[in-house]
């Protein structure tokens, strides 16, 4: 579980995020959503240490990361996986290869085992016979299932997705998303996920905040989202045709 407690940051001046309180938990996946310009990147750079909030506190399971020392500071980022928007594969290497980066770096176990443990999470991914190819060589959503597989080689307590579904077709953006919230379940991971895409809103948001301004305006569930009163959620939620059926729907079948 991560708690974020009164996080305000600044930039010359301006109020970027502004007393932000919430609470990601553990087994879920944990959706921001919001406007760009909102502070919705922000946000996720002051949990995950990248920026200092000008006040606040930020605690992985009770231990503050803004009072860490350097060593408590990489120890915790041991317990991280990172998904970045543009998968962040290293072109001259194998699939294989990028999944064992960071247990090349971090790991003390052999390279057969750390080998073994790469195949795993391939496999988890269902990407079994790509590891010897390279990324030029597969498809945007093999690289995107690649770089989850990287993202969890280390066995995270804590995974970040940064526009997991950028670039990706609809199809292939069910599948990222159910992948993800799969392994969630699975390793009853921490899961913070930065996006834009409505579909997965409606399809793996168990925890969802938006943030408005540098404000947390709404907390929810994906079944609250549809039956939210909350007007500037609305505004931004149905902002699409189809959202907006949805939404009528609902209150015609709570009319009736």
């Amino acid at each position: 579980m991560i708690e974020v407690k009164n996080i305000t940051k600044s930039f010359d001046g301006r109020v970027v995020l502004h007393d932000i309180n919430t609470v990601f938990e553990d087994g879920k996946t944990n959706l921001i959503i919001g406007r760009s310009g909102s502070g919705k990147t922000v946000l996720i750079k002051n949990i995950i240490g990248l920026m200092k909030p000008d006040k606040g506190e930020i605690l992985y399971d009770g231990r503050n990361l803004l009072t860490m020392n350097k060593h408590e500071l990489n120890m915790l980022r041991r317990e991280m996986g990172m998904l970045f928007q543009g998968s962040a594969l290293f072109d001259s290497m194998t699939v294989l290869e990028n999944v064992m980066f960071p247990l090349d770096m971090f790991s003390n176990d052999s390279a057969k085992e750390r080998q073994k443990r790469a195949q795993f999470c391939l496999d988890r991914v269902n990407l079994s016979e790509a590891g010897h190819l390279f990324p030029s060589e597969i498809s945007g959503g093999m690289m995107k299932r690649a770089a989850i597989a990287r993202a969890i080689a280390l066995n995270p307590k804590y995974l970040f997705c940064d526009e997991p579904n950028s670039g990706l077709d609809p199809k292939t953006s069910l599948i990222i998303d159910d992948l993800i919230h799969d392994i969630t379940v699975e390793y009853k991971m921490t899961t913070i996920i930065n996006t834009h895409d409505m579909n997965s809103v409606m399809n793996i948001g168990e925890n969802i905040i938006f943030i408005k301004e540098g404000v947390k305006e709404w907390q929810g569930t994906k079944e609250q989202v549809i039956t939210s009163s909350n007007k500037a959620l609305n505004d931004f939620i149905f902002a699409s045709d189809l959202f907006r059926k949805v939404k009528e729907i609902e209150m015609q079948h709570e009319e009736g």
